[in-house]
């Protein structure tokens, strides 16, 4: 069992080769953003992070934002959504919920309200189906802001929204005349 400041290590480690910058260790995603698993540790192991298959393993079940997951064979792994790399994660859009979230900082908010969310260097933008998601996104970058995003009316109005494998709602941007500050 690995302690939760070691989860969090790997898990950073896995959302940088996974997400970002599989170079960095030798690891080549296919055009779905998997990689092998083997493949995985041993190149990771030759970067000198200790991993096996059981690290692995608990990483992926301890993270509770679920960013992994293994194919249905398990010998294929890869980040369910945020890459920064040329990836086509073949999800179908979906109708999403009446209103989805979006947790961000008190600094950013004024600037989301006047021209909207940008997917800025993700392929897409990330919305919670619920508040407390959004708050817990929006801390990472100071007291939280939550914003309301009228996801009934976009999708009405012909944007495409898609839930990834754990439960993140991508959509390609929101445009400002659909979002407010959640009450």
């Amino acid at each position: 069992m690995k302690s939760e400041q070691q989860l969090l290590k790997l898990s950073k480690f896995l959302s940088t080769v996974l997400r970002h910058k599989p170079e960095r260790i030798g690891i080549v995603l296919d055009a779905q953003g998997w990689t092998p698993v083997e493949d995985l540790l041993l190149r990771a192991n030759a970067a000198g992070v200790e991993l096996d298959r059981a690290a692995l393993e608990e990483v992926i079940a301890w993270n509770n934002k679920q960013r992994f997951a293994l194919d249905e064979s398990g010998t294929r792994i890869r980040a369910s959504q945020g890459h920064s790399v040329p990836v086509s994660l073949g999800y179908a859009p979906q109708k999403p919920p009446d209103t989805l979230y979006h947790g961000t900082s008190r600094a950013a908010a004024d600037s989301i309200l006047r021209s909207g969310i940008e997917k800025r260097r993700r392929h897409q933008v990330h919305l919670s189906r619920d508040e407390a998601t959004a708050i817990s996104v929006g801390r990472r970058h100071g007291p939280p802001v939550v914003l309301a995003v009228d996801a009934a009316r976009m999708h009405a109005d012909g944007y495409l929204f898609y839930c990834s494998a754990n439960g993140v709602w991508l959509t390609d941007a929101v445009p400002a005349a659909y979002v407010r500050i959640a009450e």
